[in-house]
C-alpha cells in the first residue's frame, strides 16, 4: 500500500442546537457539510504541495460514506449565553515543498477575529517550533497574516472560526475542521 498524502484540503465549520448533546454534534456536521462521511481525526500536518480549495469545490469530489481525515476542532455548552468557540488555523509555507501545519484550538467567551488570530498565531508558532526555528513575533497590538520564522521562511495564515451561544435547555455545538482529500 502506498503513502497517503492528500493533496488537496479545504475548511469547514458549523454550529447545531438539540436536546440531546449528539444530535446537536451532527447537527454542527450536517452545516459544516461533513456529516455524511466517516470522520477520522489526524494530527496537524498540511502536506507539502498541497492546494487548498474551496469547501463546494471540496465537498464535490467526494461520495457519502467516504473515510475522510479531518484536523476537527469542537466545542459544546448547555450553559445559556455562553460564547463558546471551534477554529482551524493554518500556517503555509512560501516554499510549496515544505510541510505547513494546522492548528485546531477552542475557546470561551472570545469573539471569532480573537480566536481566529489566536489560531492562526497557534499554527504558526508550532510550525515554526517543529522545524527547530523561532517565529519573528509581530510589534504587539499588531496582526500578521504573513509570519517569518528565523531561518528566514514566511508563512501565510489563514483561519476558519465558528462561534455560537449557549441557549436554555438545549446543547449547542460549534465545529470547524480542515478536511484533507485526495
Amino acid at each position: 500500500m502506498g503513502a497517503i498524502v492528500p493533496g488537496q484540503v479545504f475548511l469547514a465549520r458549523g454550529k447545531g442546537q438539540h436536546r440531546e448533546k449528539l444530535v446537536s454534534f451532527e447537527k454542527a456536521l450536517r452545516e459544516a457539510g461533513i456529516a455524511p462521511y466517516n470522520l477520522v481525526k489526524v494530527s496537524s500536518i498540511f502536506p507539502p504541495r498541497c492546494r487548498l480549495v474551496g469547501r463546494s469545490a471540496g465537498l464535490k469530489l467526494l461520495h457519502h460514506g467516504q473515510i475522510l481525515f479531518v484536523v476537527l476542532s469542537e466545542n459544546t455548552t448547555d450553559e445559556p449565553g455562553a460564547l463558546i468557540s471551534a477554529s482551524i488555523g493554518m500556517a503555509i509555507p512560501d516554499d510549496p515543498s515544505s510541510y505547513g501545519y494546522l492548528a485546531e484550538h477552542s475557546d470561551v467567551g472570545k469573539s471569532a477575529r480573537d480566536v481566529s488570530r489566536h489560531t492562526e498565531y497557534l499554527a504558526a508558532e508550532m510550525l515554526a517550533t517543529k522545524l527547530g526555528e523561532k517565529l519573528k513575533e509581530p510589534a504587539p497590538g499588531e496582526f500578521a497574516k504573513v509570519f517569518r520564522v528565523s531561518n528566514g521562511l514566511s508563512l501565510k495564515t489563514r483561519s476558519t472560526t465558528q462561534t455560537a451561544k449557549g441557549v436554555a435547555g438545549v446543547w449547542t455545538t460549534v465545529v470547524a475542521a480542515a478536511v484533507l482529500i485526495g
